[in-house]
């Protein structure tokens, strides 16, 4: 359990469950009316501070820079929501409820029955529930200042993935044509009179016979062969570019008034 004197110690600081695991930060200590006992701690929690969930601090301690409490974060995170009056106060039904989702008997017993838990809640009926804003405990130092307090925003950034990106390579089929040259041979008659040049071949046969000549003829023709041959390299790269966003929230800020008495009365005119 803290005292009244670790108040200040535990307002906007980190509040962990026994796990270590962080909850949120405590923004508001709620103290009873009578005992002047520390009762309640509120924890912001969620993204940016959006929620904020009630949790006894019966049993939490403090440890070195940060608040300890004896129960998991996703059970601090699930409390339900109560309803703090302008006075700073918590009604007897808010509380009894807290006390009912902590499993707290009204008397500050964990696991009391529900015959137990009535007469806590019969002998403490005036008193319980009626827990003051932490501002006001932290507040009292012995003088007449009022302190006035207010929210600020504090904006962070969370980085999330987007997206995806990816390369893939597939093969695909295409026509090409290419035109080249082919050359072939052909078969042409000549015929040469018989002259004194020629006449010694011509005569050096058989006067009559038969006979045969033959010529083979060539021709070329395409051959189509395909070689790989890399050509490019492709690789994804990324790039950080900044975008400006205008965030917005409501923040609440204590306004103090004076009621000042009327310089006039009690003047006889």
């Amino acid at each position: 359990m803290i005292t009244q004197a670790q108040i200040p110690a535990v307002l906007d600081h980190p509040v962990y469950d026994a796990s270590g695991d962080k909850i949120g930060e405590a923004k508001h200590v709620f103290v009873d009316d009578v005992t002047g006992r520390p009762d309640w701690v509120s924890v912001k929690t969620g993204f940016f501070g959006s929620g904020e969930s009630f949790v006894p601090i019966h049993e939490a301690v403090v440890v070195e820079d940060h608040l300890e409490v004896p129960y998991p974060k996703g059970k601090v995170k699930e409390a339900p929501n109560v309803d703090v009056d302008a006075g700073g106060h918590l009604s007897a039904e808010e509380e009894r409820r807290l006390y009912e989702y902590y499993g707290i008997g009204w008397g500050g017993t964990t696991g009391m029955d529900d015959r137990a838990r009535t007469e806590g809640m019969a002998g403490t009926a005036g008193t319980a529930g009626t827990a003051a804003a932490a501002g006001a405990a932290a507040g009292r130092t012995g003088d007449d200042a009022m302190t006035r307090s207010e929210e600020e925003l504090h904006v962070g950034v969370e980085q999330r993935e987007a997206g995806r990106a990816r390369l893939r390579k597939y093969v695909v089929t295409e026509e090409v044509q290419q035109t080249i040259p082919l050359r072939h041979e052909e078969v042409t008659l000549e015929r040469e009179p018989i002259t004194e040049a020629n006449r010694d071949a011509a005569l050096s046969g058989p006067e009559i016979s038969e006979s045969e000549h033959e010529v083979t003829l060539h021709a070329e023709r395409p051959v189509v062969e395909t070689e790989v041959t890399p050509v490019e390299r492709v690789r994804l790269n990324t790039e950080e570019v900044t975008d400006e966003e205008t965030v917005r929230g409501r923040v609440r800020k204590e306004r103090i008034e004076a009621d000042l008495p009327d310089e006039d009365a009690g003047t006889d005119r």
